[in-house]
């Protein structure tokens, strides 16, 4: 296609959480980008609350038993009409301005793939920016500067890594490589794509802007705490990639390092209290049972994808561009949360600021009503490049938390309200 800015599918594959999914949806629902289609690979659950959803014509919905994420993503690609192909997790929730910070180095068409940076809990640290990766699928950060995308290709030793709920890579490419390998069943699917992009000599950009949100809900293979079920999975796609990607002489020492990384987070959790001796030794078995398993793992077929004839599944017209701070104290919450409900209903991304006349260190998240709120101390911390303590006015903080938001946030300059 010769246009700036290509049609994107977001693929969002959900297995057993229906409510981190309407979450991710209703984030979805306040993209800037045009010419969106969105795809949900659900199992019966996900169906479920997909289909309950009032947007739900706009959605593609292709149900999907099997607990595997390389073949639900493969899956979505299959009915994926547009250009570029972008992947969310369904615990994860988009800025948003995401998908045009993504989208805009495809202008460019050396680039193939594109990934972004990914903040946490808090909803202002990041669990990860920009790395690369090696053959043994130790990844290793980057150091990038400033705001804009960098477009890189992979060295001899090293390959540009993106992570798996923040990403998007051109059909065409995608279609050629045959997807998503399905021996990873989970763990590492993204990153063997990223070493097969790279060996292929295509190009990555990466994105600091194109921002999302990732929670780490409970799933069957770890509680919400993050204290694993089982490594089963974690340790046969160990033992994949190395057989795919790492000279025979690196195998063993990666397995050593991957066997060590694995015990000591589970010491950490034996620490906390959150793991117990005999979860630390089931647990240990259970990665040695993967590895195994993994040995013997046939890669999947990784020929051509097929070409499926189908309409692109636009929704029906793109989120508003109008952006509403509100900020007030504690007292005003009821206030607070009637204005954003009535904002939200009328289309325009809503931020709720609410503070306290204290130091406490800031807190946020993409809530019910698909309202982002924010929470903390007037004179407290949002950054970890603010001071511990901060003197504001109410007002001069509500900008202050505006113009901080504006690249990620807010398509447009946000209005501001203050209340009570």
């Amino acid at each position: 296609m010769s246009r700036e800015v290509p049609d994107i599918s977001v693929v969002v594959p959900t297995r057993d959480r229906p409510e981190s999914l309407a979450l991710c949806l209703a984030a979805l629902e306040c993209q800037s980008a045009e010419s969106l289609e969105v795809i949900v690979v659900a199992d019966a659950p996900g169906v479920a609350a997909s289909r309950a959803r009032a947007d739900a014509a706009s959605l593609r919905i292709v149900p999907f038993a099997q607990a595997n994420i390389s073949a639900a993503r493969n899956a979505g690609i299959a009915a994926a009409r547009g250009e570029v192909v972008a992947f969310l997790d369904d615990d994860a929730v988009p800025e948003p301005t995401w998908l045009m910070h993504l989208l805009a180095p495809f202008g460019a068409g050396r680039v193939a793939a594109a990934g972004g940076y990914v903040i946490g809990r808090n909803g202002f640290s990041f669990q990860w920016t920009a790395r690369e990766v090696d053959c043994c699928g130790v990844a290793r950060p980057l150091a990038l500067t400033g705001p804009d995308p960098v477009i890189r290709t992979g060295t001899h030793t090293h390959m540009v890594k993106t992570e798996g709920t923040n990403m998007a890579v051109r059909r065409s490419v995608l279609l050629a490589l045959g997807g998503f390998d399905t021996a990873f069943r989970f763990y590492l699917d993204e990153t063997d794509l990223n070493y097969r992009l790279g060996l292929a000599g295509h190009a990555t950009a990466l994105v600091p802007l194109a921002q999302v949100h990732h929670g780490f809900a409970a799933s069957s293979r770890r509680r919400a705490d993050r204290m694993p079920l089982s490594l089963h999975d974690i340790g046969a796609s160990t033992a994949v990639f190395l057989r795919k990607h790492a000279p025979l002489a690196r195998v063993e020492p990666a397995i050593g390092a991957a066997r060590a990384e694995q015990d000591a987070r589970l010491r950490r959790h034996l620490s906390a209290g959150t793991c117990t001796p005999e979860d630390l030794r089931r647990l240990m078995q259970s990665f040695e049972d993967g590895l195994e398993a993994g040995r013997g793992r046939l890669s999947g077929a990784l020929d051509a994808l097929p070409d499926v004839d189908m309409a692109f599944a636009a929704r029906p017209q793109p989120a508003s561009a109008r952006s509403v701070l509100l900020a007030g104290r504690n007292r005003a919450r009821a206030q607070l949360e009637d204005a954003a409900r009535a904002l939200r209903a009328d289309g325009a991304v809503v931020t709720v600021l609410m503070l306290s006349r204290g130091t406490l260190f800031h807190h946020a998240a993409f809530g019910p009503g698909g309202i982002w709120r924010q929470g903390g101390g007037q004179f407290g911390r949002s950054d970890r490049d603010m001071p511990l303590i901060s003197a504001h006015t109410l007002r001069g903080r509500a900008a202050r938390e505006a113009g901080r938001l504006r690249a990620i946030r807010h398509p447009e300059t946000p209005e501001i309200r203050i209340m009570g």
